[in-house]
């Protein structure tokens, strides 16, 4: 579990194919010792497994493998070396709970089809597909590339945030343009609240 709180951007190192995915290595300044092998973090939104950790060039790295499904549904397919990511760790007892519940299972892609720099902030505007959109609503929370965003409106297939001059510096986001693809993760409580109210 995560809370869509990116606590470092790290990058890919390699890009390496499996007989049913893919194998990427990132780099990474989190402490090694504390990284397990087995253990899940977030990857600009999907949960990957660590298969691999170490040490190159004086440089930290991870490794972790994505299978065809995970690469079909998500932006991963698109990695190359130099491509940096969002990186989140899993949840702890004791963390805090800065943004909202994520499981790190990507449910589809979303296109910006908009960014307004305003100021030192930035509002992007978001399509998402038609049966991912109705879980999407207006002050409610939307993990985008495994970042907790805070949805300011909604209309039909589209929907929009404001990110603050933080967010930007300290992920990807400063780097996202008009025409990209992220990864989106709905808010697990609508899914659950949907399932609720249907009839049985």
């Amino acid at each position: 579990m995560f809370t869509g709180i990116v606590t470092e951007v790290g990058t890919v190192l390699s890009v390496t194919p499996r007989a049913a995915g893919v194998r990427f290595r990132i780099a990474t300044g989190y402490d090694l010792e504390e990284i397990a092998i087995g253990a899940s973090i977030a990857c600009s939104g999907p949960c990957l497994t660590v298969v691999e950790r170490g040490r190159k060039e004086g440089r930290g790295f991870f490794d972790v493998e994505a299978s065809s499904e995970t690469l079909a549904r998500t932006t991963l397919g698109d990695w190359i070396p130099g491509r940096r990511v969002n990186l989140e760790r899993s949840l702890r007892m004791g963390d805090e709970f800065g943004g909202h519940l994520v499981t790190g299972h990507i449910d589809g892609l979303a296109t910006i089809v908009e960014r307004h720099d305003e100021a030192d902030m930035a509002r992007f505007v978001f399509e998402a597909p038609g049966d991912l959109v109705r879980y999407i609503a207006p002050k409610g929370s939307a993990a985008l590339d495994g970042t907790s965003l805070t949805v300011n409106t909604v209309e039909g297939n589209r929907f929009e945030v404001m990110l603050i001059p933080h967010t930007l510096a300290v992920t990807t986001w400063g780097e996202r343009a008009k025409g990209d693809r992220v990864n989106l993760e709905v808010d697990l409580i609508a899914r659950y609240l949907e399932r609720l109210a249907r009839p049985s």
